[in-house]
C-alpha cells in the first residue's frame, strides 16, 4: 500500500506535486520511526552475556537455547569464537564446561564467569578466591543424593562401599559423616593404580550392599568402567552413579539434574549479576531426576520402582532429615 501511494505521488515533470511528495515522504518516515526506534533502543539496552561453548555443538546449542528462553528480555547471549577476545570487563561470561572456563580465565582473569557443566571440585578453588566474580551451577550430583538413590533401589541396604584414590579421599568425608542420619554407613577403599583396582573392588563388594561411584576420573573412566561393572555384577552387587552417562554404560542407576533446571538457576545467577554486579555463590540445581538401566535390573532380578517415585522419595527424606536437625 505504501508503494502505491508513493507511485501516485511521484510523477516526473509534475512541479506542482513536488511539495506534497515531500510532505508525504516525511509523514511516512515519521510513521515508521517509532517502531524502528523502539527496536533499536531495545537491542541497545539489552545487557550482553557472552557465551563460550564446550566444542560439542549440539550440547552448546541446546544449553544456549534453554538459557536464552530463561533469560527472556533480561539479556542477549553473544557467542565468543576462538579468534575473538572478550569485550568489556563488566559483561558476564557463561562458560560451558571446564575447557571453556579455562579458556576464558586465560583470556581475561578479571572476567566475571558463570561456569556450567563443571563439577564442584574443579570450580571450588576459583570461586573461593574470586567470590561474586566466579560462580557455577554444579554438574555433578551431591553424593548424599546418589547414596539415597541406591537405598531406594535396594531398601534393605545399610552399607555403602566407596572406591577412591588417595587424591580423592577428601571429597567423601562429608558423606561418611552424613549417612548415619539416613541409617546408612560407608567405608572407603583406596586404589591408586590399575593393578590395585580390582582386588580393592572385591574387598569393597564384600563390605557394601552397593558401590557408590563418585566423580573420580582416576577410577571411574572409560578404561576401567567395564571391568568394575563386570566384577560387581558377577557378585550380584550394583553400582550407583556417578552420572547419567554411566547408566548407559551399564551402571544400574544415577540421579541427574535435567538441563532446564540447570539453565533456570543459571539464568537467575545472571540476573542477579546484572542487577547487583556480583554472582550468587555456586550451587546445585534445585531439581533432580533418576535414570535407570532396566536391562541391568532384569539381569540382577531387581524390582524397579518408578523413577519419579525414587526421585520424590529422595527429596522427601533429605528434607525430613534436614528439618529434624534444625
Amino acid at each position: 500500500m505504501t508503494s502505491s501511494i508513493l507511485a501516485d505521488l511521484v510523477q516526473p515533470n509534475d512541479h506542482q506535486r513536488r511539495p506534497s511528495v515531500v510532505v508525504a515522504l516525511m509523514c511516512l518516515l515519521l510513521l515508521s520511526w517509532p517502531a524502528t526506534g523502539v527496536a533499536q533502543n531495545n537491542k541497545t539496552n539489552a545487557s550482553a552475556v557472552y557465551v563460550v561453548g564446550s566444542g560439542n555443538t549440539p550440547l552448546d546449542q541446546h544449553v544456549t537455547r534453554l538459557l536464552a528462553e530463561q533469560l527472556g528480555d533480561a539479556a542477549t547471549l553473544v557467542p565468543i569464537r576462538d579468534n575473538q577476545r572478550l569485550v568489556g570487563l563488566d559483561s558476564p561470561v557463561v562458560a560451558i564446561g571446564p575447557v571453556a572456563f579455562t579458556k576464558i580465565r586465560q583470556m581475561n582473569r578479571d572476567a566475571p564467569i558463570l561456569a556450567l557443566m563443571v563439577e564442584k571440585p574443579f570450580i571450588k578453588g576459583y570461586a573461593t578466591r574470586s567470590p561474586g566474580q566466579v560462580s557455577a551451577i554444579y554438574y555433578d550430583v551431591p553424593l548424599l543424593r546418589q547414596a539415597l538413590t541406591g537405598k531406594f533401589m535396594l531398601p534393605q541396604a545399610t552399607r555403602v562401599a566407596l572406591l577412591a584414590s588417595t587424591e580423592s579421599v577428601e571429597r567423601y568425608e562429608d558423606l561418611i559423616d552424613l549417612l548415619p542420619a539416613y541409617n546408612l554407613q560407608a567405608r572407603l577403599f583406596i586404589a591408586d593404580s590399575d593393578d590395585q583396582l580390582i582386588p580393592t573392588l572385591v574387598r569393597a563388594l564384600t563390605y557394601g550392599d552397593f558401590v557408590l561411584a563418585g566423580s573420580d576420573d582416576a577410577i571411574y573412566n572409560p578404561r576401567n568402567i567395564k571391568h568394575i561393572l563386570l566384577t560387581a555384577y558377577r557378585r550380584n552387587k550394583i553400582v550407583i552413579g556417578p552420572s547419567q552417562a554411566y547408566v548407559k554404560a551399564g551402571v544400574l542407576a544415577s540421579s541427574y539434574a535435567p538441563f532446564p533446571a540447570m539453565t533456570e538457576m543459571a539464568a537467575n545467577h545472571l540476573k542477579v549479576y546484572l542487577a547487583e554486579g556480583q554472582f550468587p555463590d555456586p550451587d546445585y540445581p534445585g531439581e533432580y531426576r533418576v535414570e535407570v538401566n532396566e536391562q541391568v535390573a532384569r539381569s540382577l532380578n531387581i524390582p524397579l520402582p518408578k523413577r519419579e517415585w525414587i526421585a520424590k522419595q529422595v527429596d522427601e527424606l533429605i528434607r525430613s532429615v534436614e528439618e529434624g536437625s534444625e
